[in-house]
C-alpha cells in the first residue's frame, strides 16, 4: 500500500515537471526592446542580375551572387574579410552592380540625414583586377549612382551633383551654385523626402550620355529650429519646413550632356508655386518625362520634355474635386518598348487601376477593372504583354499578386495563399521572388519561376517560428464593427491565452487612422508593438485597433471622406468602436484606453477629450496637434491651405478641445523631431495649462520622429506599460 503510494506520487511528480518544462514562457520587455527576440529574417540587399538569371544578396559580409536553377552554383564577388583599403575592413551596407558586373559600387559608414537621405563613403571595387579605391577622396556623397553602361558614376555632395569617369579617376563637378537651405542640385528638399517618398533626384538617360536632374530653390522658405543638446551650449541645426500655407522650394529640371558638358533648362511651366513629384526618362534618351502638380495637388498633368532644347508637351492630364495622390495617381508609369505607349495607375474610376496610354492621340484604355485596388505595380514583360502587380482584389485586408495581359484579358491570381502576398520579378520576368505572411505565419520567401512552379523556399523564418512555440503568443482576430450608415469597418482584437468570457477586461484600443493608412492586415506584424501587447495580455488587457472611415484599399469615396475635415470622422468612428466594444459582455467599459503615434497620437489625444466619458486613458506619442504646425505638401493634400479652411485645421485640433479632457493622458515627444515638431506638444501641453489640466509628458533629447537608438525603445515601452498599469 505504502509502495503503491509512492509510486503514484513519483508519477505525479514527474508529470508536473514534464508539464512544467513545456509550458509556454511570457514575453518580457527585454525580449521585445532589448533582445529583440522575435525579429524577423529576410533576404539583405537583393539585387537580380541583368540576366535574370541570377540574383545578388549581402550575407555575412559577402556579397554572393546565386544561379537561380542551382542553389549549389554560388559566387561571393566581394568578402569584406578579405579586401582592405590600406589595411582597413570595409564594412558593406549596401551595394550595386554596373551592367557588365565587372564592378560593385560599395557604400559604407553612412550617416542618417533624414528618413530616405543619407551621406556615406563609397568605394568601386573592380572584380577583374581585385582592386577597390575610394569613389571620392573630398568628403561623402549622397545617392551615388553607376550610369547605364557602367563607366561612370553619379553622386551629390554638398548639394551639387558630380561625375566620376571610371576609366580616368576624374571627378566633375555638374553643378556649383548648391548650397545649404538655400540651393540643392540633384538631391531633394526635405518636403519632397517625406510626402513624395524619393530623396535621389537625378536620373541618367538609357544611353548614359545624359543626366536629368532636379534643382530645388529653397531661399525662400521659412526655416524651422531645433536646438540639440549634450554641449555645454545647445547646437541649432536649422532647416528649411513649409508649413501648411507656407512658401514652397522653387523647383525646376534640367538635362546635363556629357557630350558638351552643359546643361539646359526643362520647361516646367511659369506657375513656380507647383510640384513635379515624378521625373524620368522615356523610353528614349530623346525624352524626359515629367509629373506636374498645382499646389492644391487636385491637377495632375504628365509631361515629356526634349533633351535636346528642354520644350514640353502635356501629353495627359487628370483633375479631382478633392486630391489626387501621386503613389495613386501617375506613380507607375512605365513606357513601352514602342515608344508611343506608356502604362499608369489611376483612381478615376472609384478605384486605383491599371491603364495604357498612346502617347500621340491621348486615347486611354483601362487594363484592370473593378471594386478593389492595385496596391503595387511590379512591370510589364513585353515579350508576352503581361503587366504584374499586387491588389487587394479579394479583401481590403489582404493582398495577392496577379497577372493580366496588356488588353485586359487573362486576369489570374498568381500567389496562393490567404494572407499578405508580394513580389519582386527579375528583369527579363522568368522568375520572381515571393513574399507571403498571415496573422499567423511569419514571413516566406519562395523563389518561384514565371509558370508559378516553385523552385526553393530561401528563408521560412524556422528560428523564429521555433522560438514562438516557447511563448504564449496571441495572434490577431478579424472582425468588422457596423456602422449606422450601413457601413464596416474592419477591426482586429488579441485576447490573452487564458480569455474567459465571463470575465471583465480592460481594453487597450490602438490608432493610426490616417488617410490612405492601414493597420488591419492580414500580415504576419512587422512592428514590436504586437509583442509589447503579448506583455499587456498576460496583465489582463483586451487589444484592439479598427480602420477608421479614411483609411485605405477600399476606394476613393470611402478614403476621401475626411477631406477638408482631418480628424473629425475618424475620430467619431473610433469614439463609436469604443461604445461598441463596451457593450461587449466581457469589456470593462469604464477601463477603456487609446494610444497612437504620429498621426495616431493626434486620434489619441482627440479621443481622449472628445470621447471623454467614453476614455479613461490615453497615450500620444510625437502627435500632430495643430495642422498649421505640419508640412505643406501632406496636410494641404487633405486639409487645403490654412487660409482656405481655417475651420477645418481647427475644429479638430486637440489644442481647441483641452477643456473636454476628464481621463489620463500621457504626452511623448522627441526634440530632435524633424518631421512632426517637438512644438506640437509644446502647443498642447500649453493650451491644457491654460485649461488647469492634469496630465503626464515626457521628451526625449535629441531623438527623431522614431524615438529609437541605445536604451530609448525599451525605456518608452516600460513607461508607457507603467502608465497604463496604473491608470487603466
Amino acid at each position: 500500500m505504502i509502495l503503491r503510494f509512492y509510486r503514484t506520487l513519483s508519477f505525479a511528480v514527474i508529470f508536473l515537471l514534464a508539464h512544467v518544462s513545456m509550458a509556454q514562457k511570457s514575453v518580457s520587455l527585454e525580449d521585445v526592446w532589448q533582445n529583440y527576440t522575435f525579429r524577423q529574417r529576410s533576404i539583405q540587399n537583393l539585387n537580380w542580375t541583368k540576366d535574370g538569371q541570377h540574383y545578388t544578396e549581402l550575407k555575412e559580409g559577402k556579397i554572393i551572387k546565386y544561379s537561380v536553377v542551382d542553389p549549389k552554383n554560388s559566387e561571393v564577388l566581394f568578402d569584406e574579410e578579405i579586401q582592405r583599403v590600406a589595411g582597413k575592413k570595409i564594412k558593406v551596407e549596401s551595394f550595386s552592380l554596373s551592367s557588365d558586373e565587372l564592378k560593385i559600387l560599395i557604400s559604407t559608414e553612412s550617416e542618417q540625414i533624414y528618413r530616405r537621405s543619407s551621406k556615406e563613403n563609397n568605394f568601386i571595387f573592380d572584380r577583374q583586377n581585385k582592386s577597390i579605391t575610394p569613389l571620392s577622396k573630398a568628403g561623402k556623397q549622397m545617392h551615388a549612382s553607376f550610369s547605364p553602361d557602367g563607366k561612370k558614376v553619379a553622386f551629390v555632395r554638398e548639394n551639387n551633383l558630380f561625375l566620376v569617369d571610371l576609366i580616368s579617376g576624374k571627378e566633375k563637378a555638374i553643378t556649383t551654385s548648391g548650397k545649404f537651405n538655400h540651393i540643392i542640385h540633384g538631391a531633394c528638399d526635405w518636403v519632397y523626402e517625406e510626402e513624395f517618398s524619393f530623396a535621389k533626384a537625378f536620373q541618367w538617360s538609357p544611353d548614359s550620355k545624359k543626366i536629368a536632374y532636379y534643382t530645388f530653390d529653397e531661399t525662400k522658405v521659412p526655416e524651422y529650429n531645433m536646438q540639440m543638446w549634450g554641449e555645454l551650449y545647445p547646437k541649432d541645426y536649422r532647416f528649411k519646413y513649409p508649413k501648411a500655407g507656407e512658401a514652397n522650394s522653387i523647383v525646376s529640371l534640367s538635362v546635363y550632356s556629357l557630350t558638351n558638358q552643359k546643361s539646359i533648362p526643362i520647361q516646367v511651366g511659369k506657375d513656380k508655386d507647383q510640384y513635379i513629384p515624378r521625373m524620368k526618362w522615356t523610353a528614349s534618351s530623346d525624352w524626359v518625362s515629367f509629373i506636374r502638380l498645382n499646389r492644391l495637388q487636385n491637377h495632375m498633368e504628365i509631361l515629356h520634355a526634349s533633351a535636346k532644347d528642354g520644350n514640353s508637351k502635356v501629353i495627359y492630364e487628370e483633375r479631382s474635386n478633392t486630391s489626387l495622390e501621386i503613389e495613386s495617381v501617375g506613380n507607375d508609369i512605365t513606357y513601352l518598348a514602342d515608344q508611343k505607349r506608356f502604362i499608369f495607375s489611376s483612381e478615376k474610376s472609384g478605384f486605383k487601376h491599371l491603364y495604357v496610354a498612346d502617347i500621340a492621340t491621348g486615347k486611354v484604355d483601362p487594363i484592370s477593372k473593378g471594386n478593389w485596388e492595385v496596391d503595387d505595380f511590379y512591370g510589364f514583360d513585353e515579350k508576352s504583354q503581361t503587366l504584374y502587380f499586387n491588389a487587394a482584389a479579394k479583401s481590403a485586408i489582404q493582398r495577392e499578386v496577379y497577372k493580366i495581359q496588356l488588353d485586359g484579358s487573362n486576369f489570374q491570381m498568381i500567389s496562393q495563399h490567404a494572407g499578405t502576398s508580394t513580389a519582386n520579378f527579375s528583369p527579363d520576368f522568368s522568375f520572381y521572388m515571393l513574399y507571403f505572411s498571415s496573422a499567423k505565419e511569419p514571413l516566406q520567401i519562395s523563389l518561384k519561376s514565371s509558370q508559378g512552379t516553385l523552385i526553393r523556399v530561401l528563408e521560412d523564418n524556422t528560428k523564429l517560428k521555433q522560438q514562438l512555440k516557447d511563448y504564449a503568443i496571441s495572434t490577431r482576430e478579424f472582425f468588422q464593427i457596423p456602422l449606422a450608415n450601413g457601413e464596416s469597418l474592419n477591426a482586429y482584437t488579441i485576447k490573452p491565452k487564458n480569455f474567459d468570457p465571463n470575465k471583465k477586461y480592460p481594453v487597450l484600443m490602438h490608432v493610426y487612422g490616417g488617410p490612405g493608412s492601414q493597420q488591419v492586415l492580414d500580415a504576419y506584424p512587422v512592428s514590436n508593438d504586437f509583442y509589447w501587447y503579448q506583455t499587456l495580455l498576460d496583465k489582463g488587457y483586451i487589444i484592439y485597433c479598427l480602420d477608421n472611415r479614411g483609411t485605405g484599399a477600399r476606394g476613393v469615396d470611402f478614403k476621401k471622406i475626411t477631406y477638408q475635415n482631418l480628424g473629425k470622422i475618424e475620430v467619431q468612428d473610433q469614439i463609436y468602436s469604443a461604445q461598441y466594444l463596451a457593450k461587449l459582455p466581457y469589456v470593462d467599459a469604464s477601463r477603456i484606453g487609446i494610444w497612437g503615434w504620429s498621426y495616431g497620437g493626434f486620434m489619441s489625444s482627440n479621443c481622449l477629450m472628445q470621447g471623454a466619458d467614453v476614455f479613461k486613458t490615453a497615450i500620444s506619442v510625437a502627435p500632430v496637434t495643430n495642422w498649421r504646425f505640419y508640412d505643406s505638401i501632406y496636410t494641404e493634400r487633405y486639409q487645403r491651405t490654412p487660409q482656405e479652411n481655417a475651420k477645418g485645421y481647427d475644429e479638430n485640433s486637440p489644442v481647441n478641445h483641452v477643456n473636454k479632457l476628464k481621463g489620463n493622458l500621457l504626452l511623448v515627444h522627441g526634440t530632435g523631431d524633424d518631421n512632426v515638431h517637438f512644438q506640437n506638444a509644446v502647443a498642447l501641453q500649453e493650451a491644457l495649462i491654460k485649461a488647469n489640466k492634469q496630465f503626464q509628458s515626457f521628451y526625449y533629447p535629441n531623438k527623431n520622429h522614431s524615438i529609437s537608438g541605445g536604451n530609448t525603445r525599451y525605456h518608452l515601452y516600460q513607461m508607457m506599460t507603467n502608465f497604463l498599469l496604473k491608470n487603466l
